[in-house]
C-alpha cells in the first residue's frame, strides 16, 4: 500500500472520527488536554503501523479504540492513580448512549456543545473550530489575523476556563440553540472560509471538504432554526459564493479573479437557491444582518452577466451598511475594492492606505494596494506591494496569481 493511499485513509478517518472522539474522551475524563493528546497519538499511531499493517476495515473504530487506550495510559500515569483508573474503567461500561436533543446531526450537536456562551465569542470559536472543525492552530489564527502563539494562548485560555468554571459539556436543549447559534455560524463560516480559499502553503487551494461540509450544516441549522434571519443569510451566502467554486481555479493551478471567471460555468441551481433566500430575507421587512447583507452582496455579483454589467453603486451601498453593523478594517477593505469601480482606483487608495496599520500583515491588504496603484501606472511602488503581498499569501494560487500580475508590470 502506498504512502498516499494511507495518508488518504488517515485523512478520511479524521474529518469522520476527530470530532466524536475528542469529545467522547472529554465527557468522560473531563480533560480535554487528555482528549487532545490521545486523540493526537491515535493518529500518529496510525501513520506508523498502516503503512506496513494496511489499512483496517473500520479505520474510525480503529481509532476509536486506540485513542481510548492511549488516554487510559495517560491517566494512569498520573498521581492519583487509583480515582483515575476508576473513571478509566468508564470507556468499558455500557453507558446508555446520550439523549440527542433537538440535533440529530452529530457533529453539528458537537459544534453547539462546544460553542458555550460562557466563553468569550472569539474563544469559543476558536476552541470549537480546533476541536471539532478540525482545522489547525496556524488555520485558526490566519482566519483571525493573529500570530499563531497568541491563537495557541487563546485556546490554552480557553481550555482552562471550561476546567476551571467546570462548564458542562451537556447536549444544549432546544431553548438553548438561540444563546448559542451565533458562535456557530461563525464556526461553520470560518470553516467554510478556510475551504474557500485554503490559507496554508501544504493543502488543495480550494478545499470542497470544508465547503461542502459547511453548507450541509447550515442547512441543518436553517432546519432547525428557519424564522433565523441569519441562518439563511449565511446559507445564501455560501451558495453563491460555491457557485463559483469549479471556475476560481485556473487548470494550471493559478487563482482566477472575478473579473475572468467564465460565468457560464458558474452553477444556475446553487445561484437560483442563494437569490431566492436573499429575496425572502427583503420580503421579510426585518433590518438584515452582517450575513444577510454579504450574501445581498454576492447576489448582485451573481446578477451581473460580466463585471462592467455589476451594479457597483448598490454594492457600495450594501458595504455601507455593513460597516454600521461591523467596523472591521477588512469590511472596510473590500468596501474600498468596490468603491474603486464606482469612484476610481485613487479614491480608494486613499482609503486602503488608512488601513495600514491595522492589515499589515494581511496580504489582501497588500494585494488590494497592488492592483489600485498598478491602475494607476505607479508600477515600482505595485511591484513591492505585490512583493509583500506573495510573501505573506499561504495560498497556492493565489501566490502564483499574484506572480503573474506583478511579472507584468513594465
Amino acid at each position: 500500500m502506498s504512502v498516499a493511499d494511507v495518508r488518504e485513509a488517515i485523512t478520511q478517518a479524521h474529518h469522520e472520527e476527530w470530532a466524536r472522539v475528542v469529545a467522547s474522551l472529554t465527557r468522560r475524563f473531563g480533560d480535554l488536554d487528555i482528549a487532545e493528546d490521545a486523540a493526537a497519538e491515535a493518529f500518529a499511531a496510525a501513520v506508523e503501523r498502516w503503512p506496513a499493517d494496511g489499512v483496517p476495515p473500520n479505520p474510525g473504530a480503529w481509532l476509536t479504540t486506540t485513542a481510548n487506550r492511549k488516554a487510559i495510559d495517560r491517566i494512569r500515569r498520573e498521581n492519583k492513580r487509583d480515582d483515575k483508573q476508576k473513571e478509566a474503567q468508564m470507556v468499558y461500561d455500557d453507558d446508555p448512549p446520550e439523549p440527542i436533543g433537538a440535533i440529530d446531526d452529530e457533529r453539528l450537536r458537537l459544534i453547539f456543545t462546544c460553542c458555550h456562551p460562557a466563553l468569550a465569542m472569539e474563544s469559543r470559536v476558536a476552541l470549537t473550530l480546533r476541536m471539532v472543525g478540525g482545522l489547525t492552530v496556524p488555520e485558526i489564527a490566519r482566519a483571525f489575523l493573529v500570530q499563531e502563539t497568541a491563537m495557541g494562548r487563546r485556546i490554552t485560555r480557553a481550555k482552562a476556563k471550561i476546567k476551571a468554571a467546570r462548564i458542562p459539556f451537556r447536549v444544549p436543549a432546544a431553548e438553548d440553540l438561540p444563546a448559542r447559534v451565533c458562535g456557530v455560524l461563525a464556526v461553520v463560516y470560518l470553516a467554510f472560509n478556510e475551504g474557500y480559499l485554503a490559507t496554508g502553503p501544504d493543502t488543495d487551494p480550494v478545499r470542497h471538504d470544508l465547503t461542502a461540509e459547511a453548507i450541509r450544516l447550515t442547512r441543518l441549522i436553517r432546519a432547525l432554526m428557519p424564522e433565523d434571519g441569519e441562518v439563511a443569510g449565511l446559507l445564501a451566502l455560501m451558495l453563491l459564493t460555491e457557485a463559483r467554486r469549479t471556475t476560481r481555479v485556473s487548470a494550471s493551478g493559478e487563482l482566477v479573479a472575478l473579473d475572468e471567471q467564465d460565468r457560464g460555468a458558474w452553477d444556475a441551481s446553487l445561484i437560483a437557491e442563494g437569490h431566492r433566500l436573499v429575496r425572502e430575507r427583503l420580503a421579510a421587512g426585518v433590518a438584515p444582518g452582517r450575513y444577510q447583507i454579504l450574501a445581498a452582496i454576492s447576489a448582485v455579483h451573481t446578477s451581473a452577466r460580466d463585471m462592467r454589467d455589476t451594479d457597483w453603486s448598490q454594492i457600495v451601498a450594501l458595504y455601507d451598511q455593513l460597516v454600521r453593523l461591523d467596523p472591521s478594517p477588512i469590511i472596510a477593505l473590500n468596501r474600498a475594492i468596490a468603491v474603486a469601480e464606482l469612484d476610481g482606483p485613487d479614491v480608494a487608495l486613499a482609503a486602503v492606505d488608512r488601513l495600514g496599520d491595522k492589515l499589515a500583515g494581511y496580504h489582501a491588504y497588500h494585494a488590494t494596494r497592488a492592483d489600485l496603484l498598478r491602475r494607476l501606472g505607479r508600477s515600482q511602488k505595485s511591484r513591492a506591494a505585490y512583493d509583500k503581498a506573495i510573501e505573506l499569501a499561504g495560498n497556492t494560487a493565489e501566490t502564483a496569481y499574484l506572480t503573474r500580475r506583478r511579472d507584468q508590470l513594465g
